[in-house]
């Protein structure tokens, strides 16, 4: 057995754009009354002397995570919806591929039935798109 020591990896090296996003979340928790003045300048002046990501994370670890934004919530939103039409191709490759089975099995074309359930997945969808939403805070 190799009894040499691994050495530890690296803490990973932070930015100002990292120690700025730590100060806006200390920020909100202060804002929020989560924490007292002294607290957040206590927490602050170590963000602004952190260098490693291990150092800012323990300031926020106690912390909720940020409602996300409204352009991030937007993207993930379309990221969903797409996914969703994905599905529905799917379904649709499916269906067409049983209803294809059926049709050689009869020796002849039949009614497209796949029509009437991708129709309505569809027609979902596009209202999903169209329709407004609350999302239950301002907009």
């Amino acid at each position: 057995m190799d009894d040499r020591r691994v050495p530890p990896v690296p803490a990973l090296r932070v930015s100002d754009r990292n120690r700025d996003e730590t100060l806006g979340a200390l920020a909100v928790a202060l804002s929020e009354g989560r924490l007292d003045p002294q607290e957040h300048e206590m927490r602050s002046a170590r963000a602004l002397r952190a260098r490693t990501a291990d150092e800012l994370a323990v300031l926020t670890a106690d912390l909720p995570a940020p409602a996300p934004t409204r352009s991030e919530q937007d993207r993930k939103d379309l990221k969903e919806w797409l996914a969703e039409w994905r599905y529905w191709l799917g379904g649709a490759v499916i269906m067409s591929g049983v209803w294809g089975a059926r049709c050689l099995q009869k020796g002849e074309l039949t009614h497209y039935w796949p029509v009437t359930p991708l129709g309505v997945w569809a027609a979902v969808l596009i209202a999903i798109a169209i329709w407004p939403r609350d999302t239950g805070r301002e907009r």
